[in-house]
């Protein structure tokens, strides 16, 4: 799957056409899966990817709600999700008080900008007013709070890409990956997939649980890379992420007898929750969507 640019156009309506539902945007589809998470049916990252566990969450939801199970989030199946259903990102003001799919987005947006709210839960409450002010402030806006046309702009359009936080190629990223996966002697296929799942091939990406780069490294694991595997301290660059990443991915390889699948599970879960339990089910879909990436980006 080719992952298409969160700053493209800022509404694209996901209503009813000639009697199916439209797929959503890119830029929307963190509010799909905030929603699908509420309601329980979605245990992954939201990362705006529509993959085959986004897809596979929606189906379960709509047999839920007796709709027809294709996998699409269109009309029918945004208003089944309630409040967090509508409206979406960029049709109205958002302030302090909004609950809803587009302040849902506007909260992914944010993270993505590194203004992270502790969750992404659709709810403009008091924290999310606090960041919406501060990145109004960092890109040279009055910070009001008011997300209008001026504030999307800024986070889904060119004028956020260009801020001077340090930001890698595609064609960089995907050099590292092959460069890494060559040393430590992996399927770049494997690596490749792994860090689209994680990440999109971004280096900006940071996650709430304190995840960070392409290949979404965790500052326990680096310290483990650092001390047992690599033995010295990595830069805290583009490249050095993606070597940590695969380096532990080889570890875990190992460890697990060369079974992909447990060392995806280690790599998503932890190798003692692995070793413990097996693979949880939320773990089942990660390797599930991880595995079905591979030769496809």
């Amino acid at each position: 799957m080719r992952r298409l640019s969160f700053f493209g156009l800022l509404v694209v309506l996901a209503g009813i056409t000639s009697g199916k539902a439209a797929a959503l945007s890119p830029l929307q589809v963190p509010g799909a899966q905030v929603a699908l998470n509420r309601h329980g049916f979605y245990k992954g990252p939201i990362d705006g990817i529509a993959g085959p566990m986004t897809r596979r969450a929606t189906r379960r939801f709509q047999r839920s709600r007796g709709l027809e199970p294709d996998g699409i989030v269109g009309r029918r199946t945004r208003a089944a999700f309630g409040r967090l259903g509508r409206p979406l990102f960029g049709s109205r003001l958002l302030q302090r008080g909004k609950v809803g799919f587009d302040v849902s987005v506007l909260q992914f947006l944010l993270a993505r900008r590194g203004f992270a709210p502790p969750s992404l839960d659709g709810d403009f409450g008091p924290v999310t007013d606090r960041l919406v002010r501060r990145f109004q402030r960092s890109t040279g806006l009055s910070p009001d709070g008011i997300v209008g046309r001026q504030t999307r702009a800024a986070l889904a359009g060119p004028r956020a890409a260009s801020k001077p936080a340090p930001r890698a190629s595609r064609s960089s990223v995907e050099a590292s990956l092959a460069r890494w996966a060559a040393h430590y002697g992996i399927s770049l296929d494997l690596v490749r997939a792994l860090a689209w799942q994680e990440s999109g091939f971004q280096y900006h990406v940071r996650s709430r649980a304190g995840a960070v780069g392409v290949m979404q490294v965790i500052p326990k694991t680096r310290a483990f890379v650092e001390a047992v595997l690599i033995g010295h301290a990595v830069p805290r660059t583009m490249d050095g992420n993606v070597r940590v990443g695969v380096a532990y991915l080889h570890h875990l390889l190992h460890r697990f007898g060369l079974d992909a699948r447990l060392a995806l599970g280690a790599y998503y879960s932890g190798p003692a929750a692995v070793s413990k339990r097996g693979l949880s089910r939320p773990t089942q879909l990660f390797v599930a969507n991880v595995l079905a990436l591979r030769g496809r980006v």
